[in-house]
């Protein structure tokens, strides 16, 4: 999917999908990851990337979503690095349902 992305870009998304693909596995138990390419006209392209698993769920989004936080063993980047690597970020989590989160970079 060419979108155009300088390597910086390229670099961001890879590491944001890289952090939540990483979540999904290890906290989900697995999932899907959807990409689309985004053309908002020829202003404005990028790509959106949704993870989604029917794990345990995020009991505490805003907890999560806080720098150095971790469950594990980790350095606490994994969520809310995603978040400050992409220019949209959001996230839907109930505890015994599961975990979606979508991110957008924009060129």
């Amino acid at each position: 999917m060419d979108v155009g992305f300088s390597l910086v870009e390229q670099t961001k998304i890879v590491t944001a999908a890289s952090e939540l693909a990483r979540n999904t596995v290890i906290y989900g138990g697995g999932g899907e990851m959807r990409i689309e390419r985004l053309n908002l006209g020829s202003k404005r392209i990028g790509l959106r990337l949704t993870f989604e698993d029917q794990g345990p769920g995020i009991p505490d989004v805003d907890l999560a979503l806080r720098d150095g936080f971790t469950t594990g063993n980790g350095l606490g980047l994994g969520l809310n690095g995603a978040r400050k690597l992409s220019h949209e970020f959001d996230i839907w989590s109930k505890p015994g349902e599961g975990t979606r989160i979508t991110i957008t970079r924009w060129k």
